[in-house]
């Protein structure tokens, strides 16, 4: 008997706030215009993708008292676009990235919920915790939370949201025919939460969404975050794009479902990718190495070291070794990163490891790290490559990143999904009605369960 084939799902994230944006390509558009995202989603929807995926910056980076390019042209608020994109598309899902640190879960909630309605019920959200001082200097609290707090602040919010989302019923509040008056049994719950976190005694005011509550999306690594993701998303945006690397990252989440009252299906990972297309295997290689030279050239590469080593490393040669120096783990830092030693250790360790390894440059090193395309080869090469992933249990589909605004989808949804579809493992047409949820595969939304801490 024959195995059943899985299908592959999508996403598309806008790219923009992200070290893969060429800016210097003759193709590049704005990262603000709403002609840009527009477009974007036109062209997901075009492509039956399953949702499209903005990402948030809360403050434009700066380095030695610069804006840096990617944000010259500023961030807008990632729920205003995704209301108005709601406007213009019928199908595709809707999902922004929205820090648990810096927001509260009552009025949060309330925004997405109204989303979910707007949109037909297909709102995500992408639940971050952006721990760092640097985003935290926009903000009255200040400072940073350390990691484990910023989890357990996340793991609180996420709480705390589906517990207001799922305190109206099924039905929503009805009134009688004849008086006008509600009816009791259409009444939110009152949701009461005392908490490390937060203190709510609250009457929710947004009635049930279409598909039972919005989408949760995550995307943290460390221990608390894989827990996190377990324990609430419904779908983790993942880094690991290598096939083994994504498959032991898969088998291990999914893993700790069933402590949490889950099932396999209830959670799907969507890894980052990005590709490069060519006609033949020689004329992709050519292409990824083009794009990655645009991505990374000189003084970024440079910039990229100093954001790390927090010194200024401007005398150093792009085309030369790594710094011989140690970097300034100092408190006051450009990035303002949380446990700072240990981060910078990690990282330039890798760097070094890579460089040394295979007498890389200081560009080509960060090349290798940051602009190393997941997927280099023709169309059907990369068809192959995805299906693969997904029926092998590596992944349940990707994330798609491109590195043009707003046009890096557009030869991936022309050439390389209707291979897909010939393969029998991705949709030819998007159902009526349908919801992000059903789009996903996902079940019902789960009920919350106290796992063995």
């Amino acid at each position: 008997m024959s195995r059943s084939v899985r299908q592959v799902h999508l996403a598309a994230h806008f790219p923009g706030v992200n070290n893969t944006t060429v800016w210097t390509d003759p193709a590049a558009g704005s990262q603000i215009d709403f002609s840009s995202f527009e477009h974007f989603a036109r062209t997901a929807e075009r492509g039956l993708f399953d949702y499209v995926f903005l990402a948030e910056g809360l403050r434009l980076r700066e380095h030695n008292g610069r804006v840096h390019e990617l944000d010259v042209l500023g961030r807008p608020n990632t729920l205003a676009i995704l209301a108005a994109l709601a406007g213009i598309t019928e199908h595709v899902g809707l999902v922004g990235t929205l820090t648990t640190t810096f927001n509260e879960p009552y009025e949060l909630a309330r925004q997405l919920a109204t989303l979910d309605h707007l949109s037909g019920g297909r709102a995500g959200w992408n639940a971050v915790t952006s721990s760092d001082a640097f985003h935290g200097a926009n903000f009255r609290r200040g400072g940073f939370l350390d990691h484990a707090d910023r989890y357990e602040r996340a793991r609180e919010f996420a709480a705390l949201a589906k517990d207001l989302w799922d305190s109206w019923p099924a039905d929503g509040v009805r009134a009688d025919a004849a008086t006008g008056e509600f009816l009791g049994d259409g009444v939110p719950s009152r949701v009461r939460h005392q908490g490390p976190q937060f203190d709510v005694d609250a009457l929710f005011d947004v009635p049930r969404s279409p598909q039972g509550r919005p989408v949760i999306v995550q995307a943290g690594d460390s221990a608390d975050g894989r827990r996190f993701g377990a324990e609430h998303a419904e779908v983790i945006f993942s880094l690991h794009t290598g096939f083994d690397d994504a498959r032991a990252f898969y088998d291990d989440v999914k893993g700790q479902l069933p402590a949490w009252g889950r099932t396999e299906d209830s959670l799907k990972i969507l890894p980052a990718v990005t590709f490069a297309i060519g006609d033949t295997p020689a004329e992709a290689t050519e292409r990824s190495r083009e794009i990655a030279l645009a991505q990374v050239r000189p003084e970024i590469a440079i910039r990229y070291l100093e954001g790390v080593w927090n010194r200024d490393l401007s005398q150093y040669d792009p085309d030369g070794p790594l710094p011989d120096i140690e970097p300034d783990t100092g408190a006051a830092t450009a990035q303002g990163w949380a446990n700072r030693h240990a981060a910078v250790g990690k990282r330039i360790g890798a760097l070094r490891e890579v460089s040394e390894t295979e007498g890389l440059s200081i560009r080509d090193t960060v090349i290798r790290l940051t602009a190393n395309h997941t997927f280099v080869g023709t169309p059907g090469h990369i068809a192959a490559e995805i299906d693969r992933y997904v029926q092998e249990r590596a992944t349940d589909g990707f994330t798609v990143v491109g590195h043009v605004t707003p046009h890096g989808l557009d030869e991936f949804a022309e050439k390389v999904v209707p291979l897909l579809q010939e393969r029998g493992s991705y949709r030819e047409s998007y159902e009526d009605g349908a919801t992000l949820r059903d789009l996903l595969g996902l079940p019902a939304p789960h009920p919350a369960v106290v796992a063995a801490r």
